[in-house]
């Protein structure tokens, strides 16, 4: 038995462990969504542009996304204690110089350095999972993680509201960031404590695929690159960089089969991906986060820029999806085992009807009340969220050697952000296309709703399709053998 497989009976603090974990993955998920509202303030404050205000946003899920996979490769090699650690002092570290920030150059230059902190401490919360639990309790533990990301996502901007409120000033924004000080003080010394001391990965050495790194690192970059700046970049040349990107990918693939056939450690085992249960889940999460992560981004939009909603009222709105997002996390990671992936689809079901029921709301109650008819709608597609993210985090990761849990982590957690990306990219122009013309911004949001519900439906096929393979596939083999024996 391995040191790594003998460690989840020998720690008996796994609970505990796990949350650290989850209080660190929270801190790091909350940023991505809390500076939203700060925004005005940052520019006050630091007499930001346009430009600035927008790497501040996008630059942080740009190197976010960036460090996931060798992140989770470095945890998998040297250890996902230590990996969690350095990622985590550093998080805090760039929060506090975010924070103290004289100019919006140097607060761009230290988000993007909180960005790949967060990406180092991502990878490692889902592999010691997989390190620490097994069977039903790991899928519990994953129902938590599942809530985490719901909360973390529909929360940021009502934190973001309360500080902001709190602190006032011009330099109200820089409470966004200080927050983060006591948190990673705090989360450090516990995991210092309680988290597994064991290297990940035992036997002979590994070296570390560093033109994997670089290939995979400017493909990743290419793409993200015009999807999180569409906005910003102006003319249609931005999107020259996908073929590159393209390029760069198949490349990285091609030098990662080099690597396996040479008996070389690769950055991603692509052995993975003939795991069905791991390409499939995978490919689901990447589209799933393209449609209900757009919600907010629109939704507060529309509340504060149509509406005249201030920053914690709008904050507040979103509150029934954290709500019913944590409910369906907690009751998914008990349900998982028995009904698999009819779980996620019926998830993913329960969030299209939810943002089908905001549009309604939107249309059948004009004016200020909106707030109001939508929030039982968001409950639903927060219960809904809650079903479908841990579920198809437990089913993705369920067949992954647990020696490769970082690096396969990290691959599905890339995803999400490419995919968040991407949908923001689609449902953002639908919205301020719609905003434009004719400009109301009540049909703008119904038009960016629809688009997100089409790439929930498009998440919903493929759930369905891998279903019927699930079906499908005994009766093939049955064929196959009566076959063999007719011969």
């Amino acid at each position: 038995m391995t040191t790594e497989q003998a460690e989840p009976a020998r720690h008996d603090r796994r609970w505990k462990a796990l949350a650290v974990c989850l209080t660190a993955a929270f801190m790091t998920l909350l940023d991505t969504s809390i500076v939203n509202v700060a925004l005005p303030s940052v520019e006050r404050g630091l007499r930001a542009s346009t430009a600035d205000l927008s790497w501040v946003m996008s630059g942080y899920a740009l190197t976010f996304g960036l460090a996931l996979v060798p992140a989770g490769r470095l945890g998998d090699l040297r250890g996902r204690r230590q990996t969690f650690l350095a990622g985590l002092a550093l998080f805090t570290l760039a929060s506090a110089a975010c924070g103290l920030s004289s100019d919006a150059t140097w607060l761009v230059l230290f988000r993007l350095v909180q960005g790949a902190s967060a990406g180092m401490i991502a990878p490692q919360t889902s592999a010691l999972i997989q390190q620490m639990f097994q069977g039903p309790e790991r899928a519990r533990a994953f129902g938590m993680m599942g809530s985490t990301i719901g909360i973390s996502t529909a929360v940021g901007p009502l934190a973001g509201g309360l500080l902001i409120q709190a602190s006032g000033g011009v330099d109200g924004w820089r409470w966004v960031f200080y927050v983060n000080l006591p948190i990673g003080v705090a989360v450090f010394c516990a995991a210092l404590k309680l988290l597994p001391r064991s290297l990940a990965s035992p036997g002979r050495s590994e070296g570390f695929d560093v033109p994997g790194v670089l290939l995979l690192g400017t493909g990743v970059l290419a793409l993200m690159l015009p999807l999180v700046q569409e906005q910003q970049w102006q003319g249609h040349l931005k999107w020259a960089l996908l073929p590159v990107s393209a390029g760069l990918l198949a490349a990285f693939w091609a030098w990662e089969r080099h690597q396996g056939r040479h008996g070389r450690a690769p950055l991603v085992d692509l052995r993975l991906f003939s795991l069905r249960s791991f390409s499939l889940g995978a490919l689901l999460s990447l589209v799933y986060f393209g449609g209900f992560t757009t919600l907010f981004f629109v939704y507060t939009l529309f509340l504060q820029n149509g509406m005249g909603y201030g920053a914690l009222a709008a904050g507040l709105s979103s509150m029934p999806f954290a709500a019913g997002s944590a409910a369906g996390a907690a009751a998914g990671g008990r349900l998982v085992v028995r009904f698999g992936r009819k779980l996620v689809i019926a998830g993913l079901c329960t969030v299209a009807v939810g943002m089908l029921g905001v549009a309604a709301a939107v249309h059948w109650v004009p004016g200020r009340g909106v707030a109001w008819a939508a929030a039982l709608p968001l409950l639903a597609a927060g219960i809904g969220s809650g079903l479908t993210i841990s579920p198809n985090t437990t089913l993705t990761l369920s067949l992954v050697p647990v020696r490769r849990g970082g690096a396969a982590g990290g691959v599905l957690q890339t995803g999400q952000r490419i995919g968040s990306a991407a949908g923001v990219a689609a449902v953002g122009s639908v919205y301020f296309a719609h905003l434009a013309h004719p400009g109301n911004p009540a049909t703008a949001l119904q038009y960016g709703l629809l688009t997100a519900i089409a790439i929930i439906l498009l998440a919903l096929a493929l759930a369905f399709a891998d279903l019927r393979e699930r079906r499908v596939r005994p009766q093939r083999e049955e064929k196959r053998e009566a076959a063999r024996e007719s011969v």
